[in-house]
Formats: structure tokens, C-alpha cells, sequence
């Protein structure tokens, strides 16, 4: 999701201008993606020039520009709500990267590293859990809204801490001379670059 499709989704019930639809949207995802007015109103300007949407009427008192869907725009947004998500284009996740990392650098104690990170999520999890202890039992439909992402990031915290339980015994799992061969490759791999390069080169002379 980008914010063009944030913004789209809430002009579809009215009219709103930038700092509406800056406080909308943050309290409707329960401020896990915060904006900046600066870039509703850029992402605002796009739109327009892209057809999406259009000025209603002149500024008010405090020079505020209220916006509207105009018909393309409602066309984009419909059609958003019933295609899938992509996720291909979903970003990477540097725990992923870090520990990938990790076990092909030398001199690095995955093992600590792992524990590390099990720690702060843990902590995370138990912060989650008591903010959804909080939430009304019977939510209006913003609270709703915000149990819901309260709820998928309780989800990925725990399949988080599954993940690091099965990397540390799959870690335990395996011989040292693994790990140490892993590594290895990889400096042999970083050492032979800059030979290949300039081998490449000089066949190229």
C-alpha cells in the first residue's frame, strides 16, 4: 500500500483537506504509519495532476484547500480494494538480511545475536498484548480499525519468535566446520572479486 491509495481511500466518504487527512490517517492505522503534512499535500499535488482528484472551491480562512475523488479517482480506488496485494513488492526485512549476513561473516556470534533480537521481540509481544487488553470489548469502528493492525503485529511479533526458535536450533543442529566453511566462501568470494574485475579487464585490453 502506498499513500495515494491511503488518501483515495478516505476521500471516498467526503471531502478533506491535507491536515484531515493526515489525522485520519494516522488514527485509522493506529498510528503505525505516521505522516507528515508536507507529504500528504505532495502526494495531494500528484494526484491532481494525475486526474485522481480535484480542489473544492477556493481556500478557507486558514488557507486551507479541501479535496475531492473526481470519477477516475473513484474507478482507482474501487478497483484497489479488490486487487490483490502484491507481494513481490513487499518490502525486504532487514532481520532477514542481518542474520543472512551474520551467518556468512566471520568472527560474528549468531547464536547472540539471535538471543538479542528474541529478547526485544518478546518485550514487543508483551507490550502488544497489553494494549490489546485494553481495547473495548464492544470497539466503535475506528477502534476496530485499530484492533485489527494491533492484531497482525501481534501475529508477525509471535511467527517472529518461531522463526528465531527454528534458525537457533537449526544453528545448534549444525557442525561448527559448516558455519566456519560458510564463512570462508564468503571472504574467498569478497578476495577473488577484485582479481576477476581486473582479469575481466585486462582480457578486455
Amino acid at each position: 500500500m502506498s499513500v495515494k491509495q491511503g488518501l483515495l481511500a478516505l476521500l471516498a466518504e467526503e471531502p478533506m483537506y491535507g491536515a484531515r487527512l493526515r489525522s485520519e490517517f494516522e488514527a485509522r492505522t493506529g498510528g503505525t504509519w505516521p505522516l507528515n503534512v508536507g507529504q500528504v499535500y505532495t502526494t495531494l499535488a500528484r494526484l491532481e495532476r494525475d486526474g485522481l482528484v480535484e480542489p473544492v472551491g477556493g481556500s478557507d480562512d486558514e488557507g486551507r484547500i479541501a479535496y475531492r475523488l473526481t470519477e477516475a479517482g473513484r474507478s482507482e480506488i474501487e478497483s484497489w480494494w479488490l486487487t490483490p496485494v502484491d507481494r513481490d513488492s513487499t518490502p525486504r526485512d532487514e532481520l532477514v538480511i542481518k542474520l543472512a549476513l551474520a551467518v556468512t561473516s566471520p568472527g560474528v556470534d549468531v547464536q547472540r545475536v539471535v538471543q538479542t533480537q528474541r529478547t526485544a521481540t518478546l518485550k514487543h509481544l508483551r507490550d502488544l498484548t497489553r494494549l490489546k487488553s485494553r481495547a473495548s470489548d464492544e470497539p466503535d469502528a475506528h477502534d476496530l480499525a485499530w484492533l485489527l493492525v494491533l492484531e497482525n503485529l501481534l501475529f508477525a511479533a509471535e511467527a517472529e519468535v518461531r522463526w528465531l526458535d527454528h534458525v537457533e536450533s537449526t544453528l545448534s543442529r549444525m557442525p561448527s566446520a559448516t558455519l566456519r566453511g560458510a564463512r570462508a566462501a564468503g571472504s574467498v568470494a569478497e578476495d577473488d572479486a577484485p582479481r576477476a574485475t581486473a582479469a575481466s579487464k585486462g582480457g578486455r585490453s
